[in-house]
Order: structure tokens, then C-alpha cells, then sequence
């Protein structure tokens, strides 16, 4: 195959729509806008979910929930991520950013338990779960909330 010979293939590419063309193409005089009316005119038509003054589904329907907007959202970090670091290293959020471990840090960095850790390091970070500063500890670590 040649640059020269490359096509579409069948059926993606279609000629548009000549609207307003004479009567003979079908879609002639009106421009299959029909007669008058509010959807004839230029800049005609209603908004999306407008249902001609009938109260709409989005008003008809009850609120629920709430959303704080001071909620803290952490990234998650789990112990057993943190194997990939040499004994004795001090893993700050810094380096998990760095190492690519954590991409977003958002409003801080959360050490989560899952899994097992058999390195001894000095871990960092803004919160800690129960169970990961149990499982730090136990294999020699020590945890800091910064």
C-alpha cells in the first residue's frame, strides 16, 4: 500500500446535508424547519429539560444529600507499597511523590494497612491507620504525623 492509495474506509465519511436548496432536493423552502413557530425562527428552540412550562423533572424531583465543601479528601497509600524503599530510609510525602507512588497528594497523604511490611523505615505522613502504625512498628519502623 501507497500514501496515494490510502481511503476512508466504506460508509465513515458522508457528504452533509445541503439544507434550503429547492424544492427539488427534499429538504428545500423551510429547511425542514416546517411553518412558523418557535423553532422556525433564527436562534429558535428551548433549553435542554425545559418541558414548555410544565414544571420540569429536575424541580419535580427532592433534593437529598449534602456535600461539604471543607471535606479532606487523602491520597491512600498502603504499607506494602512501601517495601520497594531500602531499610532505613525516611519516607516523607516528598519522596512517595517523587518515587511516583502518589501522583495528587490532595489534602495529605494517608498510610493505610493493607498487607505486610518487612522493611524497617521512618514513615511520615498526615494520618496513619491503627493497624499500619501496628505493622510499621512491629517490623522496627517508626511513624511521624507531620
Amino acid at each position: 500500500m501507497k500514501l496515494h492509495e490510502l481511503k476512508p474506509a466504506e460508509g465513515s465519511r458522508q457528504e452533509p446535508k445541503r439544507k434550503g436548496r429547492g424544492i427539488g432536493s427534499g429538504n428545500g423552502k423551510t429547511a425542514g424547519k416546517g411553518h412558523k413557530g418557535q423553532n422556525a425562527r433564527s436562534g429558535g428552540g428551548v433549553r435542554p429539560g425545559f418541558e414548555g412550562g410544565q414544571n420540569p423533572l429536575y424541580r419535580r424531583l427532592p433534593k437529598r444529600g449534602f456535600n461539604n465543601p471543607f471535606r479532606k479528601e487523602y491520597a491512600v497509600v498502603n504499607i506494602e507499597e512501601l517495601n520497594s524503599f531500602a531499610a532505613g530510609t525516611e519516607v516523607t510525602p516528598e519522596l512517595l511523590m517523587e518515587q511516583g507512588i502518589v501522583k495528587n497528594p490532595q489534602s495529605g497523604i494517608k498510610i493505610l494497612g493493607n498487607g505486610d511490611i518487612n522493611v524497617q523505615l521512618t514513615v511520615k505522613a498526615n494520618k496513619f491507620s491503627q493497624s499500619a502504625v501496628e505493622k510499621i512498628q512491629a517490623a522496627g519502623g517508626k511513624t511521624e504525623v507531620i
